[in-house]
């Protein structure tokens, strides 16, 4: 199984950018694992946010494989603590044959037409975070549950 993280736009910041990295080469210890990067859309700013969303979905859905199980990373997704996503993950693993594809969208969210084609919606907190924080969340939890299904001590509970 492969896990796949798509975003729209480049991360900015040069310490973001580190860290996540930092992540992304332990992870390869674990898991086949790669990223994705949409490009933001040029003069996004003469587009109303639904226009916007409407042209980030049309690119990341040409992102999507047929294999592919799409869990979008939604401020209305299912909450699970650091072991119930390992568990989750690790059910993948064990039984599915699709790889999972984690997506992160633009700063306004998905289009209707990213969400008709998403399995799921996951939340990693009830509190809003820039869609370049949450790249480096997202990668920290995902190398927190490849700790978690393998035993290490990285996570303590």
């Amino acid at each position: 199984m492969k896990i796949k993280l798509v975003m729209v736009g480049k991360t900015t910041d040069a310490e973001l950018v580190k860290l996540i990295e930092n992540y992304r080469k332990r992870l390869t210890h674990y898991v086949n694992f790669e990223t994705s990067i949409i490009p933001e859309i040029k003069n996004a700013k003469s587009l109303t946010f639904d226009q916007l969303k409407e042209k980030e979905g049309e690119l990341l859905l040409d992102k999507f494989e047929v294999n592919d199980e799409i869990i979008l990373l939604d401020e209305k997704g299912k909450q699970l603590s650091s072991v119930q996503f390992a568990n989750f993950l690790s059910d993948k693993m064990l039984y599915s044959a699709k790889n999972v594809t984690f997506v992160i969208g633009g700063a306004y969210g998905f289009s209707d037409k990213v969400y008709k084609k998403a399995n799921s919606l996951l939340s990693l907190s009830v509190m809003t975070f820039s869609h370049q924080m949450i790249r480096l969340l997202f990668t920290e939890q995902l190398y927190r549950a490849m700790t978690i299904i393998k035993g290490e001590p990285y996570h303590h509970e």
